[in-house]
């Protein structure tokens, strides 16, 4: 890749690790126009001079919301620490905010475990319509379901079924894939590999405590 298209990508890194200053200063007519280049740039794929030519076409695009005197952004030397390029369309695109030094280590630490898609980002295993299962945006946009969360092809866990219910996937599909997925001190594993063991009260109760109010008195 040259210099040239490591600054565009640094830049739109810039933006993602200044997103909430720049979000602020968006019109609508903006904002349509970003998801549009936003859209390009993912779909060019990595490593590609269109990839590049998206990437300067967004920066022109945030320069021009700024007021043209020249982006902060254009140019970067070096992305700053912890967020990407991809970061940039995570926000815009998918709607979340697990980008960054944290957050977007653990994203890509989810993606990365074993998963079910289908062509077209159709949700491949179990019921599509089954709105208690954990359904993950992955690289590139298209949605992926945990593995974990299935028995069979297309028999979901029963267990995984309340406790996501308990911990509302639908609105927090990342932070109760998290937990799943993640060393908890009350069962002394990641609840995950505890499924098929006979277990799920525990599960159960692991899960409602999470849900208990702390009482800070």
């Amino acid at each position: 890749m040259a210099p040239a298209d490591d600054a565009a990508l640094n830049g739109l890194a810039r933006a993602a690790a200044d997103w909430d200053r720049l979000d602020s200063g968006l019109d609508s007519r903006t904002r349509v126009r970003l998801v549009a280049r936003l859209g390009d740039f993912r779909a060019a794929g990595p490593g590609t001079e269109r990839r590049a030519e998206a990437a300067e076409a967004v920066l022109r695009l945030l320069d021009e919301a700024e007021g043209g005197a020249g982006s902060r952004l254009a140019g970067a030397a070096v992305a700053p620490a912890g967020f990407t390029a991809e970061d940039l369309a995570v926000l815009v695109l998918d709607g979340h905010r697990m980008v960054g030094p944290v957050l977007g280590a653990v994203r890509e630490r989810l993606l990365a475990a074993p998963a079910f898609t289908a062509p077209g980002g159709s949700p491949g295993p179990g019921d599509p319509n089954d709105a208690r299962l954990i359904r993950l945006r992955a690289a590139g946009g298209g949605i992926i379901l945990p593995a974990f969360q299935f028995r069979g092809p297309t028999d979901a866990w029963p267990a995984v079924l309340s406790v996501n219910e308990l911990l509302d996937a639908p609105r927090d599909p990342w932070g109760v894939a998290d937990w799943w997925l993640s060393p908890n001190g009350w069962l002394g594993t990641a609840p995950a590999s505890l499924l098929g063991s006979g277990r799920d009260a525990e599960l159960a109760d692991a899960a409602s405590y999470l849900m208990e109010p702390v009482d800070l008195s």
